[in-house]
């Protein structure tokens, strides 16, 4: 029997962890109720919870509930010393504290974002927390610990899912990251905040050029390259050479 329980046990977490992401440590929100049924059965919580459910947990409860404890008086004092011991998670009635059943309904909200699961023995709240999807219920039949199937809410939520009617939390958190790496939703202020980094882009060629050194004398342009000057030489050098014929052939007739 006690095999039976654990695969079923096991069986409806995985249910949690792949349809409401759930992730260890699991975070239990215990009432008086099922401290006092505990404290009756003769169940060591701490032992025994990390071990049915297989895995890290993390026993904690709200200030409402050990207010409810201290107004109940000494017939559950034993189950008010237990509930001490875990940690004590805020609550916004801090100043004005409500029934537990209230306080626990209010933590979770209309989807469980936290992930809690809700230890109780108390059916006002069992009730109510059926009408939450990914909600995990646990109490204690026969001396032992029970994690409660999903509820109709639960599967039908998933059903849902799958169906693409809704986006699961799983999507819902992975489009927040995508949103966040994007820049997706940011106020403007911090838009205009965020300069854009210009990439490193290679140099002008053109202002790669050499300057020219100062001081250095620049050379004198060439006669190729001085207008009319080389014609002008030309035609003195036929004159100079016409001008030798004739005097050559004076001296030979002579």
């Amino acid at each position: 029997m006690k095999i039976k329980r654990q695969k079923q046990a096991k069986k409806t977490i995985s249910f949690y962890k792949y349809n409401f992401n759930f992730r260890q440590p699991f975070q239990i929100l215990f009432d008086g109720t099922f401290c006092q049924a505990a404290l009756k059965n003769k169940i060591q919580i701490k032992e025994q919870m990390p071990k049915y459910l297989m895995g890290e947990v993390q026993l904690c409860t709200t200030h409402c509930a050990l207010k409810e404890l201290e107004t109940l008086g000494n017939q559950l004092y034993g189950a008010k010393i237990i509930l001490q011991k875990f940690q004590v998670r805020n609550c916004p009635h801090f100043k004005s504290p409500v029934p537990a059943s209230e306080c626990l309904l209010s933590m979770l909200g209309d989807t469980n974002p936290h992930h809690y699961f809700v230890a109780t023995q108390d059916r006002t709240l069992t009730a109510g927390l059926k009408k939450i999807p990914g909600v995990p219920l646990l109490y204690i039949v026969l001396n032992t610990m029970v994690l409660d199937k999903p509820s109709p809410e639960s599967l039908q939520h998933v059903q849902a899912v799958q169906l693409g009617e809704l986006v699961s939390p799983a999507q819902q958190q992975s489009i927040r990251s995508l949103k966040d790496e994007q820049g997706i939703g940011q106020k403007d202020g911090e838009r205009r905040g965020k300069k854009r980094k210009r990439k490193r882009s290679n140099p002008n060629p053109l202002s790669c050029l050499k300057k020219k050194k100062k001081g250095v004398p620049t050379p004198p342009l060439k006669k190729t390259e001085q207008g009319g000057e080389k014609k002008r030489s030309r035609h003195k050098k036929q004159r100079t050479e016409g001008g030798d014929k004739t005097a050559a052939a004076a001296v030979t007739n002579t």
